[in-house]
């Protein structure tokens, strides 16, 4: 039994520690500026951590992420973000989340905004590694940032999407991994650059038989409607 806590306390220790290095490497490439954005990790116990509010990713002490119970609720450290029913919903409806990570990062928010995005697929198939990490990106009304109303949007995909863009303020990415939900998250800015910066020139995207030639190969999963053009 001791063996076991101490286990525990060393993965939180790491979990902390990958939280703040993770934050500082998104601030520094310019990927969430000032105290914009916010990262939260599941614990073994079905607690979490989550980044403070009002906290720049690029200064985070792991000492003083806020930790929370199974139910949400704060235990330790700094009063958690704001955005809390944002992830609480979105673990609650995708089991498989171990991590998430919200950006303000600046190509995925003016995709947000742009009149022609499909609800259900935010972006077209354009690169194997887009569908490949983020699958279909759905993307959710604009909501003021920590409106608890958030959560019955995204309850409202019932955890078909790992990846959802918030109409007016950014994208929200959920891994297995802290790892996976970071790629994950670069992935779909850098696809939705490549979108804005093709937007009106006919660009040739991913055929319906390549798509699923990785949704075979790499085991990619859809939700109904993903990718359908």
């Amino acid at each position: 039994m001791r063996q076991a806590g101490m286990t525990a306390m060393s993965n939180e220790t790491r979990l902390r520690e990958d939280i703040c290095r993770f934050g500082r490497s998104l601030f520094e490439r310019g990927l969430t500026p000032g105290s914009s954005g916010n990262i939260s990790v599941k614990l073994d116990d079905g607690g979490w951590l989550v980044t403070p509010t009002n906290a720049s990713l690029g200064f985070l002490d792991p000492a003083r992420l806020s930790r929370l119970d199974s139910q949400g609720r704060p235990i330790s450290g700094d009063a958690p973000t704001k955005e809390v029913p944002l992830h609480t919903a979105l673990y609650d409806t995708r089991g498989s989340a171990r991590a998430i990570v919200h950006l303000h990062s600046t190509h995925s928010v003016a995709l947000s905004m742009l009149p022609e995005i499909d609800p259900r697929a935010a972006l077209p198939p354009m690169t194997a590694y887009y569908l490949m990490k983020c699958g279909a990106t759905a993307l959710v009304p604009y909501y003021r940032p920590g409106d608890p109303a958030v959560a019955d949007a995204i309850k409202g995909l019932a955890g078909k999407y790992s990846s959802v863009l918030l109409a007016n303020h950014g994208p929200v990415v959920a891994g297995d991994t802290l790892e996976a939900a970071v790629f994950a998250t670069e992935e779909l800015e850098e696809t939705a650059k490549l979108y804005l910066l093709l937007r009106g020139m006919n660009p040739r995207y991913l055929s319906p038989e390549q798509v699923k030639d990785l949704v075979k190969v790499f085991g990619v999963t859809l939700p109904e409607h993903g990718h359908g053009h």
